[in-house]
């Protein structure tokens, strides 16, 4: 497990250590990661993302996740759930995306489940009862990489026939979409 540690960057603004000097890292920490997301389709986007990410670093899909947009178009799961061979073809031929079958194929395995969900935001959310909860890291802590409620959201989705949502992924996805505070006491956008 990684050491939870908090930065103040060269702007004065003390971080979480992980984002780095990279702007791009430190504008996703700013604005997007940890902030509670309520919307489905972001929820589907953010999770297929973390999908796509396991075995590499987010940065490397934060810095294509424009690209990933375009080329799933927008996340939209109804296009997604009727993704043909030639689409999937096409899709592992595209340089601005990571071209791997196993999780391109889930892509539309996903779409199809997601779209059996009713409401995809209140399914996921009901985990941690609706609301973010707090994990409370202190600097010098080790950064959890699983939780009780990660496990359960992943066996569920597991059962509902989605592919690359094992707990790790999942906790990571809870942390990013804010179900999950886990920015560390200190950290101008702790909440602890």
């Amino acid at each position: 497990m990684a050491e939870a540690r908090i930065h103040t960057h060269v702007d004065g603004i003390t971080r979480c250590a992980w984002c780095g000097q990279d702007p791009v890292y430190m504008a996703y920490h700013d604005a997007e990661w940890g902030v509670p997301e309520f919307d489905s389709r972001a929820l589907f986007e953010k999770l297929m993302l973390d999908g796509f990410q396991a075995g590499l670093s987010w940065i490397t899909i934060l810095k294509k996740r424009d690209h990933f947009r375009a080329a799933f178009d927008g996340f939209d799961a109804e296009k997604m759930a009727r993704y043909t061979p030639k689409k999937l073809d096409k899709l592992m031929n595209d340089a601005g995306i990571v071209r791997n079958r196993a999780k391109i194929e889930a892509s539309v395995t996903n779409a199809r489940a997601f779209l059996e969900i009713p409401d995809f935001s209140a399914h996921l959310w009901g985990f941690v009862g609706g609301k973010p909860l707090h994990g409370g890291l202190v600097p010098g802590s080790d950064y959890p990489t699983q939780s009780d409620a990660a496990r359960a959201m992943s066996k569920d989705l597991l059962k509902r026939g989605f592919k690359f949502v094992g707990p790790t992924i999942i906790y990571a996805f809870m942390q990013a979409t804010g179900m999950i505070d886990d920015h560390i006491k200190g950290c101008h956008r702790s909440l602890t």
